[in-house]
C-alpha cells in the first residue's frame, strides 16, 4: 500500500530547510496545501533586528538566531495537535539541535539542494526580499547538511520536488 504524507504518523514535522532561495517557503506551502498540514513560514519567526542585520549584509551568529529558534519552537509545541510543515533555513547543527529540542517532536528533516549559480538566479529575481546576494557565500559556507535527512534536488518543478520529497518520506516511514 502507497503511503503520503497524511499518513505518515512517525514524524509530525517536516522542516524544509536550505539556503536562502533554495524554495523553502514555496516547497513548503503547496506540500502543506497537498497534504492538509499547518504550515509555519520560518522568517516570520526572526526578531526584528535579525531582519535589519541579514538585510544589511551581516550574517547572523548562533546567539543571534535563539531567540528565532526559540519562537519556531514554541509555535510547533502550540500548534500540538496539528501535523506540521516548517520552511526554515537550518543551516547548522545548532538550529536543528535547539529546534528539535524545543518543541519536543520527532522532526523530518528535508535538505533542498540547488546549485549556487540557480541560487543567484532566484536571489536576482526577488523583489523586496530582506535576503541579498551577498549574504548566499555565508550561508552556503554555513550550511552543515544534517546526516539522517532527505536530501532533494529542487532544481525541478516545484510538482516533481514535492512527489520526490513525499516518495522520500514514504520510502522512510
Amino acid at each position: 500500500m502507497q503511503r503520503t504524507c497524511s499518513d505518515y504518523q512517525v514524524k509530525r514535522l517536516i522542516v524544509i530547510m536550505g539556503v536562502a532561495a533554495s524554495g523553502k517557503s514555496t516547497i513548503a506551502s503547496r506540500l502543506s496545501e497537498a497534504e492538509g498540514w499547518k504550515y509555519l513560514e520560518g522568517d516570520e519567526f526572526h526578531p526584528e533586528a535579525n531582519v535589519e542585520k541579514m538585510a544589511g549584509g551581516t550574517p547572523l551568529t548562533n546567539k543571534d538566531r535563539e531567540a528565532w529558534i526559540d519562537a519556531m519552537a514554541l509555535a510547533v509545541v502550540e500548534n500540538k495537535s496539528d501535523p506540521i510543515i516548517l520552511s526554515c533555513s537550518a543551516l547548522n547543527a545548532f538550529v536543528r539541535n535547539r529546534l528539535q529540542d524545543g518543541c519536543d517532536r520527532a522532526v523530518s528533516w528535508v535538505y533542498l539542494k540547488v546549485p549556487r549559480e540557480e541560487l543567484i538566479r532566484r536571489i536576482e529575481e526577488r523583489e523586496n526580499h530582506f535576503m541579498k546576494r551577498a549574504m548566499l557565500d555565508s550561508q552556503l559556507s554555513t550550511l552543515e547538511p544534517p546526516e539522517d535527512c532527505l536530501e532533494v534536488d529542487a532544481d525541478h518543478s516545484i510538482e516533481e520536488t514535492i512527489n520526490t520529497i513525499k516518495s522520500g518520506l514514504t520510502l522512510q516511514s
